[in-house]
């Protein structure tokens, strides 16, 4: 696989073409891919998978006391980075960016039974779904998912901070961020930032990455070439870590003149995370999170590996037997002699059922700088789509597990994922966000974060 050129966005797209021509010419026409998608996106060693060998249970090997004050230490003292992917487009929504959801403000359950019914293709009345919700929609906080998500890492740091002895203002404000956008979510998201105090953490240290989209590929008389006609689409999570990589790519919001962006150069990116003891990756359409933001035991495993020169720590979870679903699968490869996360488009016809041990979208990466380096050297592999009659590259974040040495670990009591990616999980979601309301002190904290009175 040719590295992707990350000088900039232009000699990104140039070498996506030329991959095109390089992987595909032997076909006549985007139908035809179309048509052999799955066979070209298959994973190469499929036939050499079997079940993993190496997953690491969180809680069984009596280090966990140790850990936890390890991992309580490293966010205290600032040491962690927080990663926020928050570019989704909640397509399978159909309710807009996931970032500006706001359900206390917008939903009802008669519009949550219209959207589950769209989204199943059966009748699903509202009095069906109202048995499901521990409150109404309209008894929610209004305000929006992705202000959820800042807020309830501000208020569990307070938290933490407090059981410590230490100030939850001084705290917050050691914190770093990185939150991933998309273009067109920029501006609101910036303005939801600053209407937020910044969640009580410090402008300076809360770093912004716009996601760019890109128009499809199209082929004509046997060549590839960027179509500006085509439709703009986010080339998944794989690029926004690849764009991480480029030369003023990252930014903050300036202090002194509002709206004011400060980009990095890559230099200053490169030392800036060399500073970390681990990043952590969230995904912010993940809903335990609304109630426990801050998973110290994993934390404290993944500083541990760090030691060991792991650069990638994996959460997996168990596949429900009574509904599996399709998501990347944790396997040994036998040639690789190791444990690797294969996205699921890649899986061929293996059945749902056969897929074991599930990537929960959650991942470590114990000095942050080394795999950054190796991801700005190498690229990552990039699958392709075609959507809309256009062809898109559909790298992936998960895929950084091939390039550096990756830990795989779950829970002794693995719980199925519980994420909002379509309709059908929005009762879940009123229940997580109803519990996160319901913490104490919670609904004070929004109040004073809102006014900036802390």
């Amino acid at each position: 696989m040719p590295a992707p050129h990350l000088r900039s966005h232009e000699h990104y797209i140039a070498s996506c073409v030329a991959l095109a021509q390089e992987r595909l010419s032997r076909f006549s026409s985007l139908a035809e891919i179309t048509a052999q998608e799955r066979r070209i996106n298959l994973y190469p060693r499929l036939h050499s998978l079997e079940e993993p060998h190496q997953v690491c249970v969180l809680e069984e090997d009596g280090r966990l006391a140790q850990r936890l004050d390890r991992a309580r230490k490293a966010v205290i003292r600032g040491d962690i980075l927080f990663e926020h992917a928050a570019a989704g487009e909640g397509t399978r929504l159909l309710l807009g960016p996931k970032y500006l959801l706001n359900i206390g403000r917008d939903l009802k359950v008669k519009d949550i039974a219209r959207l589950m019914s769209a989204d199943t293709g059966a009748v699903i009345p509202p009095e069906a779904v109202a048995p499901q919700l521990e409150c109404l929609p309209e008894e929610l906080l209004p305000i929006t998912l992705g202000s959820r998500h800042m807020l309830q890492l501000a208020f569990d740091l307070g938290k933490l901070a407090l059981e410590l002895g230490e100030s939850p203002q001084e705290v917050r404000r050691r914190q770093h961020l990185l939150v991933t956008v998309s273009e067109d979510m920029a501006a609101r998201i910036a303005k939801n930032f600053y209407q937020w105090h910044f969640y009580e953490f410090d402008p300076a240290r809360v770093y912004f990455l716009v996601q760019r989209s890109f128009h499809g590929i199209n082929l004509a008389s046997g060549k590839f070439f960027y179509d500006f006609t085509s439709p703009r689409r986010l080339h998944n999570h794989g690029h926004m870590v690849m764009q991480q990589t480029m030369d003023h790519q990252i930014f903050k919001l300036s202090q002194a003149r509002h709206w004011e962006k400060v980009s990095q150069p890559r230099e200053a990116v490169a030392d800036w995370l060399a500073g970390f003891a681990d990043k952590i990756s969230y995904n912010i359409e993940d809903l335990d999170y609304l109630t426990q933001s801050l998973d110290l035991p994993a934390l404290g495993l993944a500083l541990e590996l760090g030691d060991q020169d792991y650069r990638m720590l994996m959460e997996v979870v168990a596949n429900n037997p009574a509904k599996p679903q399709k998501g990347g699968m944790l396997a040994w490869d036998r040639e690789l002699e190791r444990d690797v996360m294969i996205e699921s488009f890649q899986l061929g016809d293996i059945a749902n059922a056969e897929i074991h041990y599930l990537n929960r979208n959650f991942n470590h990466y114990p000095h942050p700088l080394m795999s950054w380096r190796q991801v700005g050297e190498l690229g990552l592999p990039r699958p392709i789509a075609v959507k809309e009659g256009f062809l898109y590259f559909q790298p992936v974040q998960g895929d950084i597990n091939f390039l550096v040495s990756t830990a795989f670990f779950r829970r002794r009591q693995m719980r199925p994922i519980r994420n909002l990616k379509n309709p059908s999980a929005l009762p879940t979601a009123v229940n997580c966000m109803g519990a996160q309301d319901r913490q104490a002190g919670f609904k004070e904290f929004v109040r004073l974060c809102w006014e900036g009175h802390h």
